[in-house]
């Protein structure tokens, strides 16, 4: 069945597009959500201006991730955890930790570009992807150190002893 998009449906197509998909998909899931009409020659009539428009605002979107994709390559992002002498952090890193250390110093990094295949345990450096999108993809270094357990300050008595 031949379906005009009237708003974009990821992996599938943006607005004003006429995608072939099965009667199902679009019986059960674009017509009733109005994500779809039916591609007559009146609805393409009528949704070409936000077609237009739309094509403008993606474009302007992809010039935006590729500036940030392009500032951020090769970037540390250095992250302090408690660990043990071993080097195995008491909990873990996630990829809501490494944007927010991104975004710290100054880069455009939503928290969905950080990809990682699992939260990072153990102290070093490991390299991480930032998705911007399906085709732009771009690595950082992630660091992480030991957090410096802070030592008690003597008391001013034992600092009299030990200059005596």
């Amino acid at each position: 069945m031949k379906v005009l998009l009237c708003e974009d449906v990821e992996k599938l197509g943006f607005v004003g597009d006429i995608v072939e998909v099965s009667d199902g998909y679009a019986r059960n899931y674009l017509l009733p959500q109005r994500r779809g009409k039916a591609a007559t020659d009146n609805n393409v009539r009528a949704i070409a201006k936000e077609k237009a428009r739309r094509a403008e605002e993606r474009i302007k979107e992809r010039k935006r991730l590729e500036e940030a994709a392009k500032a951020v390559e090769n970037a540390e992002a250095v992250l302090a955890a408690k660990a043990n002498e071993q080097g195995v952090l008491f909990g873990s890193i996630t990829e809501k930790d490494v944007a927010t250390n991104l975004r710290e110093q100054g880069f455009q990094v939503a928290d969905h570009v950080v990809q990682m295949a699992g939260h990072i345990k153990n102290t070093g450096t490991h390299p991480v992807e930032l998705r911007f999108a399906d085709d732009l993809k771009v690595m950082v270094s992630v660091v992480v150190v030991p957090e410096q357990a802070e030592q008690p300050a003597q008391a001013p008595a034992e600092q009299g002893q030990a200059t005596q």
